[in-house]
């Protein structure tokens, strides 16, 4: 049964009219398939911006996509970029300032940029770039440090719903899917998300040294950014945002908290170019992510394959920018 959470002025929301259009769409997605030859090489040199720093899932997934590229001969060589700050809204606006126009450059992007510009009111800045491809999509873990106090989800609803303004939240940008993922939790919870102590961080690794050095009490990041500290026992995850247990983790909502998010990763290009160009361009991705390269950079990073393209993802993006607006406003999230 579906229980309204949220409430607009004359509209009743529930997690699932949120998330529903979105889980459609990511269901069944795969990698594309082989193609039966290589397609047109992109040239010697490709520029990929990264608009976050070093070491969180946009670095992983940028650099995973430019050893894919050259590894299947589509270029010589990637130089990559990082212009982290704000959700990637500083590198989305460098991006478009620098290199709107540029033939051999690729923006990484995802659900956190669109939460970012959704917090910001800039939502139409997206349109300032075009999308050529979403790659991945990803679960959030809700941890804790080791020795935490909180015991599971049960007792992290627990603590939020008694002092939800005492219990430091660590995440990734402001805005984001982790923000929006602490807000959710919140009001599962039914604590006041006005209350909400989040504290956004750069990259996963700036969230995992924030808990160990007991600067926060809780982080949300994807699984592969806790999975060493989890690994080492330094970590303890209470739960996974899917429907059910990933990565050897219960999911929260089978413990109890009715709460699903999931995270997803697409490449840009400059909205000038023109079509052939671009076309040329998501062919050798689509090629560069149908080898065995690639399909490794998914399972070492624990990362479902989410491919899609045309006008199947400007509709995701319409949706995506729409339930993030929805949820900005809903949930009460502030910068």
């Amino acid at each position: 049964m579906n229980h309204p959470i949220l409430t607009a002025p004359g509209h009743a929301t529930t997690r699932r009219q949120w998330l529903g259009c979105t889980a459609a769409l990511l269901a069944g997605t795969a990698l594309p398939a082989a193609q039966a030859g290589p397609a047109q090489r992109l040239g010697a040199q490709l520029r990929i911006v990264i608009p976050a720093n070093p070491g969180g899932g946009w670095d992983q997934t940028g650099r995973a996509l430019g050893a894919a590229l050259t590894s299947s001969g589509m270029v010589d060589k990637v130089v990559y970029e990082n212009i982290g700050g704000k959700g990637g809204t500083l590198g989305l606006a460098e991006y478009t300032k620098r290199y709107g126009s540029d033939p051999g450059s690729l923006l990484i992007g995802g659900m956190v940029m669109v939460g970012a510009l959704a917090l910001n009111k800039a939502s139409k800045d997206l349109q300032q770039v075009q999308a050529l491809a979403r790659l991945t999509s990803d679960y959030l873990v809700v941890a804790v440090p080791a020795d935490s106090a909180i015991a599971d989800p049960k007792s992290l609803a627990k603590a939020m719903r008694e002092n939800l303004g005492a219990l430091a939240i660590a995440g990734g940008s402001a805005g984001g899917v982790d923000h929006m993922y602490a807000g959710m939790l919140a009001r599962v919870a039914k604590a006041n998300p006005e209350q909400l102590q989040y504290k956004p961080f750069p990259g996963g690794n700036d969230v995992v040294k924030a808990l160990l050095q007991k600067q926060v009490q809780v982080g949300i990041s994807g699984y592969s950014e806790f999975r060493d500290a989890l690994q080492a026992g330094k970590l303890r995850a209470l739960g996974v945002s899917s429907r059910r247990a990933l990565f050897g983790i219960a999911s929260l909502r089978d413990q109890g908290v009715d709460a699903e998010m999931s995270n997803w990763r697409a490449v840009f290009t400059g909205k000038s170019l023109p079509a052939e160009r671009s076309q040329q361009m998501l062919a050798a991705i689509e090629y560069a992510v149908a080898q065995d390269g690639w399909k490794q950079s998914l399972a070492s990073n624990s990362w479902s394959p989410s491919w899609q393209t045309g006008k199947a993802l400007h509709d995701f993006l319409e949706i995506e920018t729409s339930t993030a607006q929805l949820m900005t406003y809903l949930l009460k999230l502030k910068s």
